[in-house]
């Protein structure tokens, strides 16, 4: 492992402990170089996943894109950093168990949009309302409405 400080090659871990709910593990590591220190964590490779976008186009599955729109839905919202981690590590949960190779992004937000509701009311709302597209205001009404009758 390269040290990221002085991009030495000889590092050797001096503690490892599981991490996220014992689906990872944490590494501290020591540079032989220039002796600081720094964390890597390690995951088991899942298989390669497929995002078929809205216009049909298809890329890989990137984690950070789910955690920045729930990150800009839960802005100025009471939702702390580690509820956010763990809604986005439950919605990657429950994406790579359904064991397909390619999914619609609109699953994934239909997915993400349900843990959110659970979360918190005005982050739901404000990540429906881009995910959505909503055109006018009669139709965010109506996602409103839906979600005050239950």
């Amino acid at each position: 492992m390269k040290c990221p400080f002085c991009s030495g090659e000889n590092t050797r871990v001096i503690d490892s402990r599981p991490a996220d709910d014992n689906s990872s593990i944490r590494r501290r590591r020591l540079c032989d170089e220039c002796g600081k220190r720094f964390t890597t964590y390690e995951k088991v490779e899942t298989i390669p996943l497929i995002v078929i976008k809205k216009d049909n186009n298809r890329e890989q599955y990137d984690r950070s894109k789910i955690e920045a729109g729930i990150l800009r839905a839960c802005h100025k919202r009471p939702v702390s950093a580690n509820e956010i981690n763990e809604l986005v590590d439950e919605v990657e949960t429950e994406i790579f168990n359904k064991e397909e190779k390619e999914i619609a992004s609109t699953q994934i937000g239909e997915i993400v949009m349900d843990k959110l509701k659970d979360l918190e009311a005005v982050a739901y709302v404000r990540f429906a309302s881009v995910y959505r597209e909503f055109k006018d205001v009669n139709t965010f009404m109506n996602e409103l409405k839906k979600m005050l009758d239950k």
